[in-house]
């Protein structure tokens, strides 16, 4: 019989093309499919909560997947977990009602991107963290952030010149914190466009390096230029932390 399932997925996604499925490229979604396909025996479409770019990481992804299996849900968790890579875990799986969706039901996400300026390089979270030449201004960054909360027209911070749909998104909070030589962003929001999270950060840091002024980032928010924007940062830095429904 088959019955709906929602999953909790964590990974390290540094050798990843992302989470969407790709012909002849290693993903996240492609792992888990593959081997949901041996367990039942037929495809399984696998339905994150987002699509996280190549490279970008997951501490609480949420999945959906309809499978045929008599198999509990402790039993398919141990299942995938036994062949999924060492860079990908199901940290959970429960049955859900026929019509949770992940994607479509979700009402809010939080991203951290971390990056690091101290004196010494890191070493042991290397793949997880950007090393920044220069040390930057929180408060500078926090000023500048507060144009950023709230609803608005994100096209200037949309990785997709060709984006169709709707640009207007709304970031409850921004948080940017300092500890210890690392430099801590936290997001959260509705969703989030492509590399939005990213270009947010880039254009963060260019105030924190005392490139543009806070203020400036208002302007480059209201003229939906992409061009105008800071420079999408690295995708080593990002993790997904947790989607609402």
């Amino acid at each position: 019989m088959k019955r709906n399932y929602k999953m909790i997925i964590s990974y390290d996604g540094s050798r990843y093309y992302g989470w969407e499925h790709q012909p002849d490229r290693d993903t996240i979604q492609g792992k888990l499919e593959a081997v949901l396909e041996i367990m039942c025996g037929e495809f399984t479409d696998v339905i994150g909560a987002g699509r996280t770019d190549a490279g970008v990481h997951a501490k609480a992804m949420t999945a959906n997947a309809v499978l045929d299996t008599e198999k509990s849900p402790e039993e398919i968790r141990d299942y995938m977990n036994r062949y999924l890579p060492e860079d990908i875990a199901v940290e959970e799986v429960r049955q859900a009602s026929e019509r949770f969706h992940a994607r479509y039901k979700a009402v809010g996400k939080t991203y951290c991107y971390t990056c690091c300026d101290g004196p010494v390089k890191p070493v042991f979270n290397r793949k997880y963290v950007t090393r920044l030449d220069t040390v930057v201004n929180v408060e500078k960054m926090r000023q500048a952030a507060v144009f950023l909360e709230g609803e608005h027209d994100f096209k200037s911070f949309c990785g997709n010149a060709r984006m169709k749909k709707s640009t207007v998104r709304t970031v409850d909070s921004i948080e940017i914190k300092r500890s210890r030589g690392y430099v801590y962003f936290t997001f959260h929001g509705n969703g989030f466009l492509q590399n939005m999270v990213r270009i947010l950060v880039g254009t963060l840091l260019e105030v924190g390096k005392n490139t543009i002024p806070p203020e400036k980032v208002r302007e480059i928010l209201e003229a939906k230029d992409r061009r105008l924007a800071g420079p999408t940062a690295p995708p080593q830095g990002l993790c997904l932390v947790k989607v609402d429904y």
